[in-house]
């Protein structure tokens, strides 16, 4: 008689979305078992959930069949319950506790939007074998600065307004219509939520993210953890600079047109990034990392 996983997986391959478990509090689709290729974590980004990635991994089993992925709800978010606080660092810790409990030793964490910013930070305390930062800018301070600016907005009636501004520069009308309705259904855009994963840039003064994002970016830079960035459009040339000092190891893959979703523009594509992964080397030594005690973002 099939116990635990083995019974799980029965399921979860009769379903086609992967195994469906409960880590460390977090939902989640568990595909494939562990082997030689790096594990893959997968983290959807702010107001989404785990769906937005079943494209790409269709492709994948279909390249890399077998390949061991847990794709999660992040707190909050899909079937995960919400949380008291939404800090990078706490989200990250929690992911850290989900991988944990599903056995999966030094994982490629791949972020979408602010979800690469926690698997930065993520990767910055923990062992793990790259990151993949799905259009996503690492420059912290415009960003914090534009929000700050909108924070009287963001807390009070005008949200929905707002949020739809943040919408608009998405660009999903550029995604093909099956993935714009993937998008808009898995969609939701809390106040309390979005303020919450937001609370650190809405209250800390932008200098002080400035160091904190530094200092991160620091420890990666100096363990030397593969990085990849797959955008959507054009980098602005300054930022590419910028990022190839703060990160000489990153890469960066250009898709043009594809908009804030370039993994939904071009699911077989990204599998074929992801399937890449798998070659990346074990992890660099763990004491080029933060400890837990010291901030990051």
């Amino acid at each position: 008689m099939e116990t635990g996983r083995a019974q799980e997986s029965t399921l979860g391959k009769a379903r086609g979305h992967g195994i469906m478990r409960n880590l460390a509090g977090l939902a989640a689709d568990d595909y494939g078992e562990s082997d030689a290729r790096a594990p893959l974590v997968l983290l959807h980004g702010l107001t989404f959930d785990r769906s937005l990635w079943r494209p790409a991994l269709a492709e994948l089993r279909r390249i890399d069949p077998g390949r061991r992925v847990l794709a999660l709800d992040l707190p909050g978010h899909g079937e995960s319950p919400d949380w008291s606080s939404y800090d990078v660092e706490s989200v990250a810790h929690g992911v850290y506790r989900a991988v944990e409990e599903a056995q999966v030793q030094a994982p490629v964490i791949v972020g979408h939007s602010i979800a690469a910013v926690i698997a930065t930070v993520y990767a910055a305390r923990h062992p793990t074998r790259g990151i993949v930062n799905v259009d996503q800018s690492l420059q912290v301070a415009p960003f914090a600065r534009l929000v700050q600016s909108l924070a009287d907005k963001l807390r009070g009636p005008a949200f929905p307004a707002v949020w739809q501004m943040f919408a608009a520069s998405m660009h999903i009308e550029l995604l093909p219509e099956s993935a714009q309705r993937l998008v808009r259904a898995s969609g939701h855009p809390r106040q309390d939520l979005v303020l919450g994963y937001w609370r650190g840039i809405l209250e800390r003064p932008v200098d002080e993210l400035v160091d904190l994002a530094t200092r991160g970016l620091a420890s990666l830079r100096a363990a030397g953890v593969p990085y990849l960035v797959v955008a959507g459009a054009d980098l602005d040339p300054d930022y590419e600079r910028w990022l190839s000092e703060m990160l000489p190891q990153a890469t960066v893959t250009v898709w043009p047109g594809s908009g804030h979703f370039p993994h939904l523009a071009h699911p077989d594509r990204f599998a074929e990034c992801l399937a890449a992964t798998a070659r990346w080397p074990v992890d660099a030594p763990s004491d080029a990392r933060l400890g837990d005690d010291q901030p990051i973002i």
